[in-house]
C-alpha cells in the first residue's frame, strides 16, 4: 500500500518534523508513506474574492500534478465528513480490500482547496470545526493514519 500526503507549503518547525518523522517510521511496517510539498502561492494579506480564487487555483494545479489517476483521494476540508478513528480505520481497510492500494491525502494552503481539487477528491474528511495550523494538521493526520493501521491490527495502541 502507498499512502501519500500532498500538502501546500514547507514544514518549518523542528518539533512538527520530529513528530511526523516518528509516525512515518512507525508507518513503514504497514505502507510506503511519503509527503510531497508543493509551493504555496505568495499573496498579500488582504485579497479580493477573485484574488483568493486565483491563489487557490494556482496551488490546486500544483496539487493535482502530484495526484495519479488511480489514487484514491481524501481532501481535508472543514465541510468534509467527520469520522471516528474506528470509522476511518474501517475505510482504510475497505479501500485496500477493494483494490485501492494508492491513497492520497490533500492539505491545502491557508485559503483552502480549489474547487478542482475538491472535485477530484473521492471523499472529503474533516477533523472538526476547529481551525488548526496546516503544519499541526500534518502531524495529526499522520498520527491518525498510523492509528488506523493499529486499530485494524487489533493493537492496544488505540486504547
Amino acid at each position: 500500500m502507498n499512502i501519500k500526503l500532498v500538502v501546500v507549503g514547507k514544514l518549518k518547525e523542528k518539533y512538527f518534523k520530529q513528530g511526523i518523522a516518528e509516525y512515518a517510521k512507525r508507518l513503514s511496517r504497514f505502507c510506503k508513506f511519503q509527503i510531497i510539498e508543493v509551493p504555496d502561492e505568495k499573496a498579500p494579506e488582504s485579497l479580493s474574492r477573485a484574488e483568493m480564487t486565483d491563489v487557490m487555483d494556482k496551488e490546486g494545479s500544483r496539487i493535482l500534478s502530484k495526484i495519479k489517476d488511480r489514487d484514491y483521494v481524501y481532501a481535508l476540508a472543514i465541510l468534509g465528513k467527520e469520522r471516528s478513528s474506528e470509522q476511518f480505520a474501517k475505510e482504510i481497510a475497505d479501500l485496500t480490500t477493494y483494490g485501492h492500494s494508492d491513497i492520497t491525502f490533500v492539505i491545502g494552503g491557508s485559503l483552502g482547496l480549489s474547487q478542482r481539487v475538491l472535485d477530484r477528491a473521492d471523499t472529503q474528511i474533516s477533523f472538526g470545526k476547529f481551525t488548526l495550523p496546516h503544519q499541526l494538521m500534518r502531524l495529526v493526520l499522520t498520527e491518525q493514519i498510523y492509528r488506523a493501521f493499529m486499530i485494524n491490527e487489533g493493537s492496544p495502541y488505540h486504547k
